[in-house]
């Protein structure tokens, strides 16, 4: 679920953490740390969850619209399209996700129906829906290319979602952007109506989550002397005024250069530019390239980095 580069945000975002209220206690900052890695699981399955929420919200109103006293020939005789869109009905009756919402006791639609019945209403309301209940029938491509689209324009963006997310956990704000990107793979990645919904571990491998324990313990424990690597090199920049996060970042990719033999050098410089130029100042990437290209032809000069494994080839 989480690639390397959500890997280092989060490992970047606990170090700040720790610096910003002065801790001290590595092995209580790590467990929050994986905790936190654990919960984007939950913001994935809360959300893949929204769309069987909303399909059932659907259906009930169908159900009850169509038993009032004074029902319209509409009520009556409504159509089912959207309730029974193949993709829907794909990821309503998957065990996997049940499974994973039970273990996980994932139960806030249940409590906060209210997001659901506001989505639906947007989704109703929408050019996007309109179109889709136009025609009769349709193909699992047009299905699923409606569905797709649906989570795009409709629900992802959607304001009401984003401040009940941001109210339940915080933390979950920045993992918002990669969990839907992977939702949406998801439903483009389904070709029929035999295809079954695969919900993804937390970790690639167990790689992964070693590679969160080395990144923020070898990080932690070794600041000032990655730091040293650096300070002499921004002879045109105040060490003290260098934004909080560029140091953490430096001393991120100084530890990945040095501690790290099977992850390149290149790839360590271009994740940690991307990272600068969504979380840091403007400057801070070229600020950062700058000391870490300066630092890699030194490192090669004096035979300090010796990269070498998988990771190369």
């Amino acid at each position: 679920m989480l690639n390397r580069r959500h890997i280092r945000i989060k490992v970047m975002q606990s170090i700040y953490a720790m610096h910003s209220h002065q801790s001290d206690q590595l092995d209580k900052e790590e467990k929050f740390l994986f905790q936190s890695i654990e919960n984007t699981q939950d913001l994935y399955l809360l959300l893949l969850s929204a769309l069987v929420e909303i399909k059932k919200k659907e259906e009930l109103y169908i159900d009850l619209a169509s038993k009032k006293h004074l029902a319209t020939k509409e009520e009556r005789q409504p159509s089912l399209k959207f309730v029974q869109n193949k993709v829907l009905a794909i990821i309503a009756n998957s065990k996997a996700l049940q499974q994973a919402l039970d273990e996980r006791k994932i139960k806030n639609w249940q409590q906060n129906d209210d997001i659901i019945l506001l989505l639906n209403e947007s989704i109703k309301a929408s050019n996007l829906y309109q179109n889709y209940m136009q025609k009769a029938t349709s193909s699992f491509e047009e299905d699923r290319t409606f569905i797709a689209d649906l989570y795009t324009e409709v629900i992802a963006p959607s304001e009401k979602l984003y401040d009940y997310l941001e109210d339940y956990k915080l933390t979950w704000i920045d993992d918002l952007p990669g969990i839907n990107t992977l939702i949406l793979k998801q439903i483009k990645q389904l070709k029929s109506e035999q295809d079954a919904l695969i919900i993804p571990k937390v970790y690639k491998d167990d790689d992964d989550k070693e590679f969160v324990a080395n990144l923020f313990r070898k990080t932690v424990l070794n600041e000032v002397e990655l730091s040293k690597e650096y300070i002499d090199k921004t002879p045109n920049w105040d060490v003290e005024r260098i934004a909080e996060l560029d140091t953490i970042i430096l001393k991120m990719a100084i530890c990945e250069f040095l501690k790290f033999p099977s992850i390149p050098a290149k790839v360590t410089i271009n994740e940690y530019l991307e990272i600068a130029k969504e979380y840091s100042t403007p400057k801070s990437s070229i600020f950062i390239n700058g000391i870490l290209d300066n630092l890699v032809k030194e490192f090669e000069k004096d035979k300090r980095l010796t990269k070498s494994g998988r990771g190369l080839l």
